[in-house]
């Protein structure tokens, strides 16, 4: 049985949708971030790093959402939520998932923790103003491949999805959101419709109404 250490629509959300799409046996294991349980000794043991998700397949520890997910897909092929090797989607798949991990969510993190970024408290303000524009920035490349692509890779749903429908919700509040974006907010509407993005947000008690409530 996997465990996925987790906290509400943080980034365990990307592993647990494909826990669930492909039908496996885990256990969910909350990691109370309202008590710094990120932070715990007995946490850290499993990720150093002090953050979340972490999944523990066999007695091993990995963290990293990114990397859970590579995990959990190369390691059930047969749900096709990763490209095999050799077909030409592949070197795409991992594109994909890097502009999404080291482009729009790292933008993200910064908007989120502009503290962390700064000496100055005055200059938060800037630090936030700058971040809206690479996230639109961001959001607006992905809208340009979804143009003539019903999903990142094409006409198949794979693990990059997942993990877009995340960073998309985290990306709400930004002034120039996702539902900016006439491709993306289609995209997002069939998203919202996804029986595990349902069952899931459910799960965690998210709601993902914006995006179903939008043509």
């Amino acid at each position: 049985m996997y465990k996925l250490y987790y906290y509400p629509n943080n980034a365990s959300l990307a592993p647990h949708f494909l826990l669930h799409h492909m039908g496996l046996d885990y256990e969910l294991l909350l990691v109370d971030k309202q008590s710094n349980a990120q932070q715990s000794a007995e946490y850290l043991r499993l990720n150093p790093a002090g953050r979340i998700p972490t999944l523990v397949d066999q007695g091993q520890a990995i963290f990293e959402s990114s990397a859970i997910c590579v995990h959990l897909c190369e390691s059930h092929p047969e749900h096709e939520l990763i490209p095999l090797l050799g077909d030409p989607s592949r070197p795409l798949f991992f594109q994909w998932l890097a502009f999404l991990n080291n482009t729009l969510q790292a933008e993200l993190m910064v908007y989120y923790y502009p503290h962390r970024h700064t000496n100055d408290e005055s200059t938060i303000p800037n630090v936030i103003a700058a971040q809206e524009m690479c996230i639109a920035k961001a959001l607006s490349i992905i809208n340009d491949q979804l143009e003539h692509h019903p999903y990142l890779l094409g006409d198949r749903l794979s693990a990059c999805d997942y993990f877009l429908f995340m960073l998309a919700e985290w990306s709400l509040p930004i002034e120039t959101s996702p539902l900016s974006f006439e491709h993306l907010t289609a995209y997002l509407k069939r998203m919202s419709a996804n029986p595990t993005v349902r069952a899931v947000c459910e799960i965690e008690g998210m709601d993902i109404s914006p995006f179903a409530g939008n043509p």
